[in-house]
């Protein structure tokens, strides 16, 4: 900042400010100059301290944004904007994380379509109708289409629902670089997630299994376990009847699932267990079916829950998967990937009454199976007393609405620890290396890590996303050869198997004998977007960027998915490049509906951003953001949007006056000489100081509550104090340091406030500024001069003897014209030493025409004042 006055633009300033449409008319501006341009060849040639990158979270391009986009990435713009007027070239893309579920759910929606691979292509296809009714709808009233047709469809759909998501983030003042975005669909980010595949499964570290996984059989698709939700679900206890293989007597269980029956595969109680202890090693067979199992011992069964003994089905909930491999149990799944029991009658089962219950339940849902085998056991005697109603919890696909089901299927894993003790250990020293904002959080990623079960399930059945990149040669049965996958270089990435033969084949070869077959499923949307960063900085197509700016410096996101994208992401760092991805995580908390609860798209209690932002202006939406810290939970308050309203007002208005004193010759440090003004700077100052470190600890709001109270302070005590002076009440000297203050202050004060007000702080910046706020340099203590004789206590002081004469006028119900003919100021003998020091300022703002007289006391306070009314001019 220059230290030379600087004349007023006069002719830029309106009659009457306003912060409505400031929006329509800085957003175009910033773009047209490119104000939050990054500089490739800059940051290339500048030492890596010199750049600052940041792994933007690509919100899902599914329908709407929500006001808790909104909250979390002004966050993130805060500290883009600090670290850009600091200096530093800032990397700051935007990204949409537009494949997987959330897209082909609004999809089938939104034009009432579903995919069936079945299908073959229809050019030209008009899907049946064009923006549903924002409600779900059924599968069977949706239109069967080709997967090629569908993907079409997603891939339509997604670019819209971006363009009104891009015009949203521009209008709240998102300072990315608009020319470096990417989309988890093109081609960029598919040969990215494919070539880190590839690797993954070259290393050992993906692979294929035939194993138990959850199932939604709504969505048709292989769930992860970072992907649950645990819900209460209505259900009923059922006391069954085991029979002791030595005819002595029953055994009973108690189960919410007695439609597994036929899966039973043993029954399971505690080791310490001593109502049990004698059973252990022996056999018992399952009412209705006969089915012979053992009874075994095993410290997860529950002593306290229900008879203390349990069934082991294939499979009825994870603790089932957990005894069928601890135990070496066999396989006897009946449940197929539709949720209803399979048509084939069990080769285990072999009595004829079993037999004959069997193909009665064959088919059917798991609800009427229930039903079913439940009036068979009240039949048979083998239900002691009637089922009690419960509410059990059952895993959830957290964008599903029907409990997830255990099937046994072919599923595609990347190693994550979860079976692998050394790797979970390395895993969780990654955690320890990442610094988390506020540090807190490092514990939801360490419990995360340390629960793990399992390896990370990365296959989906689904259409739109990237594909597996993997065929499988055909024997001359025609019979998949698994362990011998043909996969493609990484030059020919990206490739879709389902629709594309490998080399060395044609597509007629496609599912004959002696031929190939595509891997038919995609990939996880999480396993595209854990590599955000290796995407935005183009570890494929501009290795020189990626080499500079590998690991990023900071990662924004949400705290519910430090388990989903911020582990993963770590994950696949971790296998590819041996670091961590980002030095930083900033987690911001939730935004909280009026009961206290989470506020999402998904629980329907979400407000969308677009009219909030519209109504109050993106600097007032802005504020109340920003005055949360991070990691704390919020509510959705738009009284406080309201205060961030008029403050952006009072920063116009507070400019505009301030600028109307007039300039002043020469250097603007030596012009300042009153005790007032220098001690006005002295406090600012100070608060460049807390400001600074506020945001360097990543706590944008502690920035913006310093700055914010001495701006209130400056409008509401400096500058009454002052324009008396400003205007020539006490000579050009006395003005010229008033008026130089004042603009030293506005100068500091836009700066700190533009991070937050992007803007008000622009528009008032460009009434005596030449280029953009948001480029100028972040401020320092050296922009307001040698302030050694400032006391940034005496302002304070004054200001409250003011506020004192205010008070007597106001209970004397006279007017602040009024004058003050005598008045005595009490207090401790040093706050009487600040006013006087400003003394002259407090008489022209107080009115104070008569004597001033100071005493001491302990506390300040206004004595024997004698005032004499300003009669109103009559009309």
């Amino acid at each position: 900042m220059t230290t030379s006055a600087q004349t007023t633009r006069a002719a830029a300033i309106p009659e009457k400010p306003s912060i409505d449409g400031l929006e329509d008319k800085w957003a175009p501006v910033w773009e047209e100059q490119g104000i939050y341009r990054f500089d490739r060849e800059k940051a290339l040639t500048a030492p890596r301290e010199a750049v600052y990158a940041i792994d933007t979270p690509p919100p899902t391009a599914s329908g709407s944004l929500h006001v808790g986009h909104v909250f979390s990435y002004t966050h993130t713009d805060c500290i883009a904007r600090y670290k850009r007027m600091t200096g530093l070239e800032v990397f700051y893309p935007m990204g949409w994380d537009d494949n997987g579920l959330p897209t082909e759910r609004r999809v089938q929606n939104y034009y009432g379509v579903r995919g069936d691979a079945t299908l073959p292509y229809e050019p030209g296809f008009v899907p049946p109708q064009e923006g549903g009714t924002g409600k779900s709808t059924k599968a069977a009233d949706q239109k069967p289409i080709s997967r090629q047709n569908f993907i079409e469809l997603c891939d339509v759909l997604t670019v819209r629902d971006e363009e009104t998501f891009e015009a949203l983030w521009r209008r709240l003042g998102l300072s990315v670089d608009w020319k470096v975005n990417y989309r988890t669909i093109d081609t960029n980010s598919r040969a990215t997630a494919q070539q880190a595949f590839l690797r993954n499964l070259a290393r050992g570290e993906a692979y294929a299994a035939e194993a138990p996984g959850l199932w939604d059989v709504t969505f048709q698709s292989a769930v992860a376990q970072a992907e649950l939700e645990a819900r209460d679900y209505p259900g009923h206890y059922h006391r069954v009847a085991f029979h002791r293989t030595d005819g002595s007597g029953p055994v009973h269980i108690e189960t919410t699932r007695p439609e597994l029956i036929p899966s039973c595969v043993a029954l399971i109680a505690h080791p310490d267990d001593e109502r049990y202890a004698a059973l252990f090693g022996t056999t018992v067979t399952s009412p209705l079916f006969g089915v012979e199992v053992p009874v075994l011992a095993h410290p997860l069964a529950e002593m306290e829950k229900g008879a203390g003994i349990a069934m082991c089905c294939t499979f009825g909930d994870l603790t089932d998967v957990q005894w069928w491999r601890e135990l070496d149990l066999p396989t006897r799944s009946v449940i197929t990937r539709n949720g209803r029991i399979q048509a084939e009658t069990p080769e285990w089962i072999e009595s004829g009454e079993g037999k004959e219950l069997f193909s009665e339940i064959a088919t059917k849902t798991t609800h009427t199976a229930r039903t079913l085998i439940v009036d068979a056991l009240r039949a048979s005697g083998d239900l002691d007393g009637e089922p009690t109603p419960t509410q059990r919890k059952a895993n959830f696909y957290e964008k599903g609405d029907k409990p997830l089901e255990i099937v046994t299927s072919r599923q595609w894993y990347i190693r994550n620890g979860g079976r692998d003790a050394d790797l979970n250990a390395a895993l969780l020293e990654r955690g320890r290396e990442l610094d988390f904002h506020p540090a807190f959080m490092r514990t939801r990623y360490e419990n995360w890590v340390g629960g793990l079960n399992g390896d990370w399930l990365i296959s989906r059945q689904r259409f739109f996303g990237v594909p597996i990149p993997v065929w499988y040669p055909l024997d001359a049965d025609g019979e998949p050869d698994y362990a011998n996958p043909i996969v493609p270089d990484e030059s020919e990435l990206p490739v879709d198997p389902v629709a594309q033969a490998p080399r060395g084949f044609e597509e007629s070869q496609r599912g004959q004998a002696g031929g190939f077959v595509g891997d038919p499923d995609i990939m996880d949307t999480w396993a595209t977007s854990s590599l955000s960063p290796q995407i935005a900085l183009g570890w494929r197509d501009d290795p020189k960027l990626f080499e500079k700016l590998f690991p990023m410096d900071l990662r924004p996101q949400g705290q519910d998915i430090i388990r989903t994208w911020l582990f993963a992401t770590v994950v696949r760092a971790h296998l590819e490049h041996g670091s961590l991805p980002w030095t930083n995580a900033a987690i911001s908390g939730w935004i909280l509906d009026p009961d206290r609860k989470k506020m999402s798209k998904s629980k329907g209690n979400a407000e969308t951003p677009e009219d909030v932002v519209r109504q109050h202006g993106a600097d007032a939406v802005r504020y109340w953001a920003a005055s949360a810290k991070l990691g704390t939970d919020a509510a959705y308050d738009t009284g406080q949007m309201k205060v961030g309203r008029r403050l952006a007002i009072k920063v116009l208005n507070a400019t505009k006056f301030a600028l109307s004193f007039g300039d002043v010759e020469g250097d603007l440090h030596e012009a300042v000489t009153q005790p007032l003004d220098l001690a006005m700077l002295a406090g600012l100052a100070d608060v460049v100081a807390k400001a600074t470190a506020g945001f360097e600890a990543y706590d944008h709001a502690r920035a913006l509550e310093v700055t914010e109270s001495f701006f209130w302070t400056f409008c509401d005590d400096y500058l009454e104090l002052v324009k008396d002076r400003a205007y020539g009440g006490q000579g050009e000297e006395a003005a010229a340091s008033a008026r130089a203050g004042l603009r030293l202050a506005l100068d500091v004060l836009l700066r700190l406030l533009a991070p937050f007000l992007p803007y008000a702080t622009e528009e008032v910046w460009s009434w005596f500024h030449e280029g953009s706020v948001h480029r100028a340099a972040w401020p320092s203590a050296a922009d307001l001069g040698d302030l050694d004789g400032g006391d940034p206590t005496l302002l304070g002081a004054v200001g409250e003897a003011l506020a004192g004469v205010r008070k007597t006028k106001s209970e004397a119900k006279v007017g602040m014209r009024a004058e003050v003919s005598s008045i005595v100021l009490a207090g401790p003998a040093a706050w009487c030493d600040r006013v006087r020091a400003a003394e002259a300022d407090l008489r022209a703002a107080g009115r104070v025409t008569g004597t001033l007289d100071y005493a001491e006391a302990e506390t300040p306070e206004v004595r024997d004042a004698v005032l004499i009314p300003v009669e109103k001019p009559k009309a």
